[in-house]
């Protein structure tokens, strides 16, 4: 019969629409594979230092006593984890002619090329390597310090004082971090002798980091 074979005819043809089971299975497999992604593209959050709430000080020994000093101009970034902050980073760039000791002269002899030379050597710059959890917020921090033209592997240890939203609802990170260095590792060497023994200015230099980065 005509209509018979019409219906035989249509019901062995190759069906191409999706069935609604299949149409799930495959709306699933996207939203699955796309939270993945999300997770994984997520997991890092860039942090801006913000340079108004934040301080790069050092001391070093003058005869007898420590002097103090800062630099006023820096900037950098920190690439942070939260669920697993060792894989983290940060790079942290200084303006070695901001120096201030608050004495115009002595500042000017630290800019001279009796020191950091800042007209050859203008920027200090410390860039992380690898990040170790040391305790429940503390953490070495291993990088490369570049001052002076010299560059050398240091391990700064760093405290992660905890994550606020300020009043305008950006999201804030607070560390700390101190360490010393010796200022000839650096090509630093100038010195006056003293007619008592020993010489004017100490050798090791104490930094200290307080920061403040900003969420973006």
């Amino acid at each position: 019969m005509p209509g018979t074979e019409r219906n035989l005819n249509q019901s062995s043809a190759p069906s191409t629409a999706i069935r609604r089971p299949d149409l799930w299975y495959l709306q699933g497999l996207c939203s699955l594979l796309t939270e993945t992604h999300v997770t994984t593209t997520t997991g890092t959050r860039t942090y801006k230092i913000d340079k108004s709430h934040s301080e790069a000080i050092f001391q070093v020994r003058h005869l007898v006593t420590k002097v103090r000093g800062r630099f006023t101009d820096f900037e950098g970034a920190i690439e942070y984890n939260d669920a697993d902050p060792q894989q983290s980073s940060v790079h942290f760039t200084i303006n070695a002619t901001s120096i201030d000791t608050a004495e115009p002269d002595r500042d000017k002899h630290l800019r001279s090329a009796d020191f950091f030379e800042v007209d050859k050597y203008s920027q200090i710059t410390f860039v992380s390597k690898q990040i170790v959890k040391r305790g429940a917020e503390t953490y070495d921090v291993t990088g490369d310090l570049t001052m002076h033209g010299v560059t050398k592997s240091i391990v700064l240890p760093v405290a992660h004082l905890g994550k606020a939203k300020d009043p305008w609802g950006n999201e804030r990170l607070g560390f700390e971090a101190e360490t010393t260095i010796n200022r000839k590792d650096f090509g630093l060497h100038w010195n006056a002798a003293l007619e008592t023994g020993g010489f004017l200015v100490g050798d090791d230099v104490k930094i200290s980091l307080q920061i403040q980065a900003v969420g973006q």
